[in-house]
């Protein structure tokens, strides 16, 4: 299955280069893989609100490995071609840690709700056995749908021409170019896809409405409603990252080939959003800078206690 040919010029002008590229995944997995080590060597990071940060870096540092190093050995190579087994591996993996993250986001939303909104009760709700099957579910729950898709998709025949109209094997590009009936995949797309990103985003709006009546109803001082919405702000930040192109996306019903437009916006939550969310995490996080300036003193004095 080759993909086009025109895309690796249409890249290079939106990143400038291959270098670039090779910088945002190396980036993505430094940034991630440092979060994930502070959240393990660090003791008070064990909490629940660090243990899903711990799991959405985990998602990131192989979500953004899924389309870029084809994307790099293409460019490289200058041959751009993807046999159809790789393609629905592409497939899987892309939709399987992208729905995970997606589903994870509103679990960290109800987190923040029952640490502000019930704080007496938050280590009795969110337990280490709850976390866990949150966790579990969440994984398990993308696994499944991007499972779906995969199956149904490889049962498609497809027409002779097989260049695939976006730099990476993604369902819709897949179905405009089957020359069987692709009713039912339209149909999960559209029912189960659409009930996965927009379940988990009701959640995190229903979260956050409660979140913020709650501030304003019952705390009384402006400083104590920044204290707690700041605990908020990183997280609303890489929803926001993630929900606007990813509902601009997928929620069309359209399935012709995919404009310049739709591979402009999944380039924004595929390479940059698993780029910016550690950055994110640390800017505004005074616990995580604090566990980061602890880490990098022992590495700089390991005598030191």
């Amino acid at each position: 299955m080759e993909n086009q040919t025109e895309m690796s010029e249409f890249i290079l002008l939106g990143l400038t280069n291959v270098q670039e590229l090779h910088s945002s995944i190396l980036a993505s997995m430094l940034g991630n893989g440092a979060i994930m080590a502070m959240v393990m060597a660090e003791p008070r990071l064990h909490t629940p609100m660090y243990f899903f940060l711990g799991n959405l870096s985990c998602l990131d540092i192989f979500y953004s490995t899924v389309t870029v190093p084809k994307m790099l050995a293409g460019f490289i190579s200058g041959y751009q071609t993807i046999s159809f087994t790789d393609c629905l591996a592409q497939l899987h993996f892309f939709h399987f840690l992208g729905s995970s993250e997606v589903i994870l986001l509103a679990v960290m939303a109800y987190d923040r709700y029952v640490a502000i909104c019930n704080p007496l009760r938050y280590m009795l709700v969110m337990n280490p056995q709850v976390c866990l099957f949150l966790a579990a579910a969440t994984w398990t729950t993308g696994f499944l749908h991007a499972l779906m898709h995969t199956v149904m998709t490889s049962q498609l025949h497809f027409c002779s021409r097989k260049r695939v109209h976006h730099f990476f094997c993604d369902i819709k590009p897949l179905l405009s170019l089957a020359c069987s009936s692709t009713r039912l995949n339209l149909s999960l797309l559209n029912i189960v896809t659409g009930t996965i990103a927009l379940t988990p985003f009701i959640i995190t709006l229903l979260s956050y409405l409660y979140i913020i009546s709650f501030l304003f109803l019952t705390v009384q001082s402006w400083e104590g409603r920044r204290k707690a919405f700041s605990t908020c702000t990183s997280h609303l930040t890489v929803v926001a990252l993630l929900y606007v192109p990813v509902l601009f996306n997928y929620m069309p019903h359209s399935v012709g080939g995919s404009s310049e437009r739709e591979m402009i916006i999944t380039l924004i939550y595929t390479i940059v959003t698993p780029v910016l969310n550690p950055l994110i995490y640390t800017l505004r996080n005074q616990e995580v800078k604090s566990a980061l300036r602890k880490a990098l003193g022992r590495k700089l004095l390991p005598g030191k206690k």
